[in-house]
């Protein structure tokens, strides 16, 4: 079993990303639809994680889904706790998602497939509004984010071999920069270092490829 190097919960805060939050009136399904439908130039955040592995062969293509649940309070983004004895990424907070499948016919078809065999959402609820770039993660993975509206109510069943817990995060946390920290590891085994956005909320502790992933999802909208 591929095990962290690092606890990266332990490493102190070097700083904050800082910028203003997403705007309220952005965080809704019609401005949402729109901002897919139609998108702006934006600059998309580049990160370290492949550079600091000695990967070979081609990466393992995945996708995961983005799931905003809209709820008439406000948005949320559906994330999983990982179990703690899976090869990859375990016990880490992630998005639902896994690697692609030969009856997969695109990436979106993988993040809804792998969805609903993780948390049971099935796809009637899912209205997928677009990707975002390709992420690519430090233990050989190329992931599709495909962003999603989830209209309750829905029931959730998760996969006990995968999943240890399903919970939700308000999009008006996620989407302020003002709480995305910054950590930093230094690798003594390849003379290098990764620095990565970590965004705590309450016992969870969001880090490493889905952070990522979520401040290019910042970084659109904020476009």
């Amino acid at each position: 079993m591929s095990k962290l190097l690092f606890d990266p919960e332990s490493l102190p805060v070097d700083g904050v990303a800082g910028e203003p939050p997403v705007p309220p009136e952005r965080l809704t399904a019609h401005w949402l639809r729109q901002r897919f439908a139609h998108p702006p130039p934006w600059i998309r955040e580049e990160f370290d994680e492949r550079h600091l592995r000695k990967l070979t062969g081609e990466p393992v293509m995945a996708s995961v889904l983005m799931p905003l649940v809209a709820h008439e309070s406000g948005l949320t983004m559906l994330l999983t706790q990982r179990t703690a004895h899976l090869h990859d990424h375990a016990g880490q907070v992630s998005l639902p998602g896994g690697r692609v499948d030969a009856v997969d016919t695109s990436a979106i078809e993988t993040a809804l497939r792998e969805t609903e065999e993780e948390v049971g959402l099935h796809r009637r609820h899912i209205e997928v509004l677009g990707t975002l770039p390709d992420y690519f993660t430090g233990t050989g993975f190329r992931v599709t984010p495909v962003v999603a509206l989830v209209r309750p109510p829905f029931e959730l069943l998760a996969d006990p071999f995968e999943v240890a817990e399903i919970f939700e995060v308000p999009m008006a946390f996620l989407m302020d920069g003002r709480n995305h920290q910054l950590r930093t590891y230094e690798f003594p085994e390849v003379g290098g270092k990764r620095t990565f956005y970590t965004m705590p909320y309450e016992r969870f502790f969001i880090w490493g490829a889905t952070a990522g992933m979520l401040r290019n999802l910042f970084h659109f909208l904020r476009a």
